[in-house]
C-alpha cells in the first residue's frame, strides 16, 4: 500500500489546538479501514522552527515549495496571526493547486478568511467562525456562508475556531478513514463522552 501525505501548514503562532484531533486521528492507524494508509507530514514556508499559540516548537518536515499536490492526500490550514493581511499567501496559493489538481484542502478558523481574501470561497458553499467575520474581507461569497461548525463543498472542508472535533469529523470522512459505523461512533464519543460510545466504537474496530 501506498502512503499518502496529509500536509499541516506551520507558521508562529498557529492555532494547534485546531487541528489535533484530526491530525491525532490520521496518524494514529487504531480502528483505520487501511492502517498505515496515511501520514502526517508538517511544512512551513522555510525550515525554520515554529512556534504554535500554545508554545510549542516544532520543526517543519517539508517546505511548502517541496510539496506536489497531485501526490497528497489533503492540506490542511488552521488558524493563527496573519491570514486577514495576507501573510500566508504561499499557502493559499499551495491551497488553490490542490483543488486544481483534485485533492481536498481542509481550512478552520482565519485560514477560512485567507482563503475567502482570495475569492475560493465565493462560489462554495462554507463556513467559519461567524459571517460577519468574513464579510470584513470583502469578499463576494457571503451567499454562501453556512451557519454550521464545519461545512464540506467537492474538495473543500472549513470550520470555525471552536468546532476542531467537526472539523476532524469532516476530514476523517473525506479520507475515508473509517466505516461509517466507527465514525459516527468517534464522532459522538468525543461530543458527549458517553461510554456507550466508547464501547460502539470498539466494537466498529473489532
Amino acid at each position: 500500500m501506498n502512503v499518502q501525505t496529509v500536509y499541516l501548514y506551520i507558521f508562529d503562532t498557529l492555532s494547534d489546538w485546531e487541528p489535533s484531533f484530526a491530525i491525532s486521528g490520521i496518524n494514529n492507524p487504531a480502528l483505520q479501514q487501511f492502517p498505515g494508509r496515511f501520514e502526517i507530514q508538517t511544512a512551513g514556508t522555510s525550515r525554520e522552527p515554529v512556534k504554535t499559540i500554545g508554545g510549542l516548537t516544532i520543526i517543519p518536515d517539508v517546505t511548502l515549495a517541496d510539496i506536489n499536490p497531485a501526490e497528497s492526500a489533503l492540506l490542511i490550514l488552521t488558524g493563527g496571526a496573519g491570514w486577514e493581511s495576507g501573510q500566508h499567501d504561499e499557502a493559499v496559493n499551495l491551497a488553490k493547486l490542490f483543488l486544481k489538481a483534485g485533492k481536498p484542502v481542509a481550512a478552520i478558523c482565519g485560514a477560512t478568511a485567507g482563503l475567502a481574501i482570495s475569492g475560493m470561497l465565493d462560489d462554495v458553499q462554507h463556513t467559519s467562525n461567524a459571517a460577519v467575520y468574513l464579510q470584513a474581507t470583502n469578499y463576494q461569497g457571503g451567499k454562501n456562508y453556512q451557519e454550521e461548525p464545519a461545512v464540506t463543498d467537492g474538495n473543500l472542508i472549513t470550520a470555525s475556531a471552536t468546532a476542531p472535533i467537526e472539523f476532524a469529523y469532516h476530514i476523517f470522512k473525506k479520507l475515508n478513514i473509517y466505516s461509517d459505523k466507527a465514525l459516527q461512533a468517534w464522532y459522538q464519543l468525543y461530543k458527549t463522552g458517553e461510554l456507550k460510545y466508547f464501547l460502539e466504537l470498539q466494537d466498529a474496530g473489532s
